[in-house]
């Protein structure tokens, strides 16, 4: 019987499993197929975090420091897994270093992928240097300076576009990212706090600030910063004479066409499964959900399972996710895997 659980994937569910484990006296081996962990957080340099609003590479990176300096853990960065065998209690992984690695227990968690806006290219992503993504305004804000990329200028009109990858059946995503209505009103909230003279407008269709994040964002973005919400269908955005943007569309509130100029347009983009799913469902002998992400076990007494026994999940592997839910996902998951390594110990005496 293995006393080590596999953690694949170092974002915030896979630090917070690994601490978890660890915790709790097992030992750890966690394998990052980037070279750096902390997952989308770090990697996309994300700017103040909701809802603490702590910058993201101070939070995450507090997370990092724990696993990195905790002695049961064992990190191979750079690294994937190419093959697991075995049962519950007695796994053996593969990794392309080479290595070979003994496991009780495995915990996937390995998150998402950010929509790409080529594909939706009548928003303008890719054809004009003033329209860009909601990670990249994140790490514009986190570099402490608003200004439009194509001149430097300090935009006087920002636009936010909504569910940009999301709800949108026609480029075959159709759920709900979760978290763009949220990153989004907070992210116009920054955009405020750096540039006040800067207006900034969110075109929505529905407004989804969940629980206590509609008055701690939603109405204070409103209320305190001015974002102005408009509800509309966006068709197109292009450029006018001036070199500005065109937001093209109709405000289905009064049902009439809007033309609204803009000095940049940021697309609030959704949360895609994992671009690597095909291949880890292969690898670990686990199924996918009909939209890609991982499929999760019986809901109610496999709390964190997938379809194979013994393999576990957190987080936004399983779909569209916040970041805290996804820190007591992983949590949840590491607990999970010791437990019933500890019952197939007591069975086995």
């Amino acid at each position: 019987m293995q006393d080590t659980v596999l953690i694949v994937g170092s974002g915030p569910s896979g630090l917070s499993a690994a601490a978890q484990v660890a915790g709790a006296g097992y030992k750890v081996v966690m394998v990052e197929k980037e070279e750096t962990l902390g997952g989308a957080p770090i990697l996309s340099g994300y700017a103040k975090l909701v809802p603490s609003g702590e910058w993201a590479k101070d939070a995450i990176g507090r997370m990092v420091k724990r696993v990195e300096d905790d002695k049961a853990v064992t990190i191979h960065k750079g690294t994937r897994v190419t093959q697991l065998e075995g049962e519950p209690g007695n796994f053996t992984a593969k990794l392309s270093n080479n290595k070979q690695i003994k496991a009780g227990a495995v915990v996937l968690a390995t998150g998402f992928t950010h929509f790409d806006s080529v594909n939706k290219p009548e928003w303008g992503f890719g054809t004009y240097p003033d329209v860009l993504t909601s990670t990249q305004m994140e790490q514009m804000v986190a570099s402490g300076k608003i200004a439009c990329p194509s001149d430097g200028r300090v935009p006087e009109r920002v636009a936010i576009l909504l569910c940009v990858g999301s709800r949108d059946r026609q480029i075959g995503r159709e759920w709900c990212s979760k978290i763009c209505c949220t990153v989004s009103a907070n992210l116009a909230i920054e955009i405020k706090e750096m540039s006040p003279e800067t207006d900034v407008f969110i075109y929505y269709m529905d407004i989804r600030t969940f629980g206590l994040y509609e008055d701690r964002f939603y109405w204070k973005s409103q209320e305190e910063f001015k974002t102005k919400f408009v509800k509309a269908r966006i068709a197109e955005v292009t450029a006018s004479g001036d070199g500005r943007l065109l937001v093209k569309g109709e405000d289905t509130l009064v049902k009439r066409p809007i033309v609204i100029p803009f000095d940049m347009v940021v697309h609030a983009i959704g949360m895609d499964p994992n671009q690597d799913n095909p291949e880890i469902s292969k690898v670990f002998g686990v199924e996918l959900e009909k939209h890609g992400f991982l499929q999760k076990g019986e809901q109610y007494t496999n709390t964190c399972g997938t379809s194979r026994p013994g393999v576990y999940s957190c987080g936004a592997a399983y779909g569209p996710e916040t970041i805290d839910d996804s820190i007591a996902q992983g949590a949840a998951a590491g607990g999970r895997a010791v437990m019933d390594l500890a019952a197939l110990v007591r069975k086995a005496g």
